[in-house]
């Protein structure tokens, strides 16, 4: 693989699928000097698939440096920005991250209720416990479920 400057100056490419592919291959590379780049990807791209990419590629690097980030694309308008975003914060495990986490457990999309459990469970912060235990009146089965298996996480 060629060094990351490629990729870098590809992220600003007038090509959306060259966009996406570059920040693949940043996050494959794994290496945290692409973290400026991708941060901006994922905050301002237009197409919530190269956000969405970047978001992974920042989770992929697995650098703290890459937190602030993922924590601005949890309030993307787009839901698979937002799950990208917890995905990566959960392989991060940065605990301080939690309290950005939680708003999240009341989403509209299910979906991601359930990913901020799941994340909420990976990353040990027990400030989660009372948050998620208001989940246990969700509608939704599953939501109920992925709190339950957080809430046992954390009370281990």
């Amino acid at each position: 693989m060629p060094g990351t400057g490629p990729y870098i100056a590809d992220l600003k490419d007038g090509n959306v699928s060259k966009r996406g592919a570059a920040a693949a291959a940043l996050g494959k590379a794994g290496d945290p000097a692409a973290i400026p780049a991708l941060a901006c990807a994922a905050a301002a791209d237009p197409h919530p698939s190269v956000r969405a990419g970047a978001v992974a590629a920042l989770g992929r690097i697995g650098d703290t440096d890459a937190v602030p980030a993922l924590i601005q694309a949890l309030a993307d308008d787009e839901p698979a920005v937002r799950a990208a975003a917890l995905a990566a914060l959960g392989r991060i495990r940065d605990p301080a991250s939690a309290a950005a986490v939680i708003p999240l457990l009341r989403d509209q999309k299910t979906e991601i209720r359930i990913g901020a459990a799941t994340v909420l469970g990976q990353l040990g912060n027990r400030r989660a416990v009372g948050p998620l235990n208001e989940l246990k009146d969700d509608p939704f089965g599953d939501v109920r479920e992925a709190a339950a298996a957080a809430l046992r996480r954390l009370n281990r």
